[in-house]
């Protein structure tokens, strides 16, 4: 995880250039491959094979990311990226439900996972996953009219080789220069802090939590197979969000601010629930586990329910964030993408390493410090994303 978060956020330096050459959809196709390397690497790994993936995939994901909102800007206007965003953020998570769900079902009971089982999960995902990258040659390429302000040439095809290439070198160039100017805007300033709080929050559901539950020796033999059933509430939680505020945008009369809200205050409650469930040294406990208590008795319900809330507040911030990046920078699209990557993958990245050494109660501290900061920076970009669009056009509709 350092190899693939450490790579990742310096590739997102260069992504910007890689799209602005070869376009969002070619750049996801070649993401996408590199992908199905890496989960073939798990049908009979070998430390020199997996390492090596990890710095492929790191590569691969950021030009993924930068592709994908690039995609997504390019193929939505004002009135649909809020609903754009929030279908892709429930697509994307659904992979933790049904993932998490098939292994809950067909590891259950086990306490070791044998080389047949392995292979069956990681040749099918391959398959899967090869299956999915051919399919981004079907996304549809936007007419000029409905794109929300990407200025694409239409006469390339009208230059000789030594122009092409001439002009593919300036696209690389400006859109790495671009990335830097954006790096300290006013306005990426502040989402870089929201964008922070996503990075550690995004560790610890997806690394940290899941490490706690299964090193409580008090939830008994089902603590190893909790860890699955977590996956699935935060994917459900995930869903939820993401369709709900998909299909709600449409009819948002307030904007974006409400959701983000909503998210801090869903994961407030959850942080504070995890305080009173967990010992705090579930993150750092030996393999033997910890019997250690928090201050009530450890729940599993109360444990699942914080997977739900984890899931749903996730969602909440990141199809704001999507939404509002592709309205602000809607003709900067790849290198906001790519910044707003750079910050998250960093501080996701950190995370993972603080959270080998720090107790619970530590960790849930910095990620309220961040996420309180992190809520006032995004209501305060909102609030001028709402004025220009004041000028401009309807913002219920956004």
């Amino acid at each position: 995880m350092a190899i693939i978060y450490g790579v990742f956020s310096a590739s997102n330096l260069i992504t910007p250039s890689v799209v602005a050459i070869v376009g969002p959809q070619l750049s996801m196709f070649a993401s996408g491959l590199f992908y199905s390397m890496y989960i073939a690497v798990f049908i009979q790994p070998f430390p020199w094979s997996f390492y090596t993936a990890s710095v492929f995939i790191g590569i691969a994901a950021a030009v993924l990311w930068t592709a994908q909102g690039n995609c997504l800007t390019i193929n939505s206007d004002e009135h649909t990226i809020g609903r754009n965003s929030g279908i892709f953020w429930a697509l994307l998570q659904s992979s933790l439900f049904f993932g998490n769900l098939y292994i809950y079902f067909a590891w259950q009971g086990k306490t070791q996972i044998s080389e047949s089982d392995r292979r069956t999960v990681f040749i099918a995902l391959t398959v899967i996953s090869l299956v999915g990258a051919v399919l981004f040659f079907l996304i549809r390429k936007p007419d000029s009219e409905n794109v929300l302000g990407e200025d694409e040439s239409s006469d390339d095809q009208d230059l000789d080789v030594n122009e092409s290439a001439q002009n593919n070198m300036t696209k690389a160039v400006d859109a790495f220069k671009k990335s830097l100017k954006l790096c300290v805007t006013k306005e990426m300033l502040l989402l870089s802090i929201t964008t922070a709080y996503t990075g550690l929050e995004l560790t610890f559901f997806s690394g940290v939590y899941g490490t706690c539950i299964g090193a409580i020796n008090k939830f008994g033999t089902e603590e190893k197979s909790l860890i699955g059933l977590s996956g699935i509430f935060i994917g459900i939680g995930e869903i939820l969000g993401g369709s709900l505020f998909g299909l709600l945008s449409k009819n948002n009369r307030f904007g974006r601010n409400p959701v983000v809200l909503l998210g801090i205050l869903v994961h407030f409650i959850a942080f504070y629930l995890i305080f009173l469930n967990m010992p705090g040294d579930a993150p750092i406990a030996p393999v033997e586990g910890t019997d250690s208590s928090a201050y009530i008795k450890p729940s599993k319900e109360v444990a699942i329910l914080c997977s739900l809330l984890l899931g749903l507040g996730d969602s909440c911030f990141n199809t704001q964030l999507l939404s509002v990046l592709g309205f602000l920078y809607s003709e900067d699209s790849a290198p906001a993408f790519a910044v707003f990557k750079f910050v998250q993958s960093i501080c996701a990245a950190v995370a993972f390493f603080y959270s080998n050494y720090l107790l619970l109660h530590w960790q849930l501290l910095v990620m309220v410090i961040f996420g309180f900061f992190g809520t006032i920076s995004f209501f305060t970009v909102e609030w001028e994303a709402a004025a220009i669009v004041a000028r401009g056009s309807d913002y219920r509709s956004i």
